[in-house]
C-alpha cells in the first residue's frame, strides 16, 4: 500500500528535482528503511522493530522503482527501447534470484543454541546483508547514473 501511495508521487517529483536526484534519494531511503530493519532480534517490538522499517522501504521502493526502470533504457534507440526495457526487467528478475539466494546463504551461516534465536539472527544477517547491497546501489547510481546523466545536458 505504502509503495502504490509514494509511486504515484513519482512524475510530479522527477518534473521538480530531476530522475538522477530522485532515485538517488529513493535508494538512499530504502538503505535507510532496510538497515533499521537489520536490528531485528529476538526481542524486537513489531511496531518500531519492523512496522515502521517497513513503511520507509514501501516509500523508497515506490518512488525508486520507475526512475531506475527508465535510467536502464535512458539512452536506446527508440526502434530498442523493447528490447532494452526487456533486458532491464530481466536482470530485475535475475539478479533478485541471485541476491535472495546470496542472502540466504550467508544467513544460513547463523547458528545460536535456540531455535527461535537462530530465525531472528538469521532475519538479522540476510536484512543486514540487503542493507550493505542497497548501500552499494547508492553508490552505484551516484557513480553511474548521476554523472551520466549530468554529461549529457
Amino acid at each position: 500500500m505504502v509503495n502504490f501511495v509514494f509511486a504515484v508521487r513519482v512524475p510530479r517529483l522527477l518534473e521538480r528535482f530531476g530522475r538522477p536526484r530522485v532515485l538517488a534519494a529513493r535508494v538512499a531511503l530504502t538503505t535507510v528503511g532496510m538497515a533499521w530493519l537489520s536490528r531485528l532480534d529476538l526481542h524486537t517490538p513489531y511496531l518500531t522493530g519492523v512496522a515502521l522499517p517497513m513503511v520507509i522501504i514501501g516509500a523508497g521502493q515506490g518512488l525508486a522503482l520507475a526512475p531506475m526502470t527508465s535510467s536502464g533504457v535512458d539512452g536506446v534507440a527508440p526502434e530498442d527501447a523493447g528490447a532494452g526495457s526487456g533486458l532491464v526487467n530481466t536482470v530485475h528478475q535475475i539478479g533478485s534470484a541471485l541476491t535472495l539466494s546470496i542472502l540466504t546463504a550467508v544467513a544460513a551461516t547463523v547458528s545460536t543454541a535456540h531455535a527461535a534465536a537462530d530465525i531472528a539472527a538469521r532475519s538479522g544477517t540476510a536484512l543486514t546483508g540487503s542493507a550493505v547491497l542497497l548501500a552499494l546501489a547508492v553508490v552505484a547510481v551516484l557513480t553511474l547514473i548521476v554523472p551520466a546523466r549530468a554529461s549529457r545536458k
